[in-house]
């Protein structure tokens, strides 16, 4: 860098040190990913949400369980209707079948292929988080390591130039600092976005939970009734 030329990011990251160059590059590479994330996930759970909504509005409008065959036998598009139609195969199978004196069987069953979708559903909506979680924990020791080579490339042209003016200096500093800011700017909203998503993929796992129990206690109900 020419003495009196200005530095700005450009000429910062232009005039970087290979390795630096590469470390500015990831750092910048995770941070738009990880934005990108953050709006898919934004509107992935808005829509988790508005689906549940509008799901738990249907079931709960007063339809018959015997509406259940009707349920399991569309395909479902959401969380909620697919874990419904999982319980509603279950009881039409055994309604088909006989329930016997299978009903607590049942049940059992009932619940642990809801609990496996339940699980499916989870995994789905949690893609992408533990990249969110990669980026916060380690986007300021990859900006470090651009700082301390940094540094050592800013001391070793005071060693070839003999000379400790700021000139000299300014340059190896500034690209250092630019490494470590970048990796800040990368792990902050990383580490904000990861806490907010892993909020409410919890919330979203709490409200899977209420509605297959929910769901296995109209079962149950139905099946004392026919008892």
């Amino acid at each position: 860098m020419e003495s009196g030329e200005q530095i700005t990011v450009l000429t910062l990251f232009m005039q970087a040190d290979p390795v630096v160059k590469a470390v500015m590059l990831i750092l910048a590479v995770a941070s738009v990913w990880s934005w990108a994330i953050a709006v898919d996930k934004w509107l992935q759970f808005g829509d988790l949400d508005a689906q549940a909504r509008k799901f738990e509005r249907e079931f709960w409008s007063g339809r018959s369980m015997d509406d259940v065959d009707d349920r399991g036998s569309d395909r479902p598009r959401d969380a909620l209707s697919r874990i419904y139609a999982t319980a509603a195969r279950e009881f039409r199978e055994a309604r088909r079948s006989g329930l016997g004196d299978g009903g607590q069987q049942l049940l059992e069953r009932v619940d642990r292929l809801m609990q496996a979708q339940i699980s499916r559903e989870l995994s789905r909506a949690a893609k992408n988080l533990g990249f969110l979680a990669t980026v916060a924990a380690s986007a300021p020791f990859i900006g470090l390591f651009g700082t301390v080579w940094g540094i050592m490339n800013a001391f070793t042209n005071i060693a070839q130039q003999q000379q400790t003016n700021l000139a000299v200096v300014a340059p190896g500093i500034a690209e250092a600092l630019f490494a470590t800011a970048l990796g800040l700017v990368a792990a902050i909203p990383a580490v904000i976005f990861y806490n907010k998503f892993s909020g409410d993929l919890d919330r979203f796992g709490d409200r899977l939970e209420t509605f297959s129990d929910e769901v296995a206690a109209r079962i149950s109900r139905r099946l004392s009734e026919r008892g």
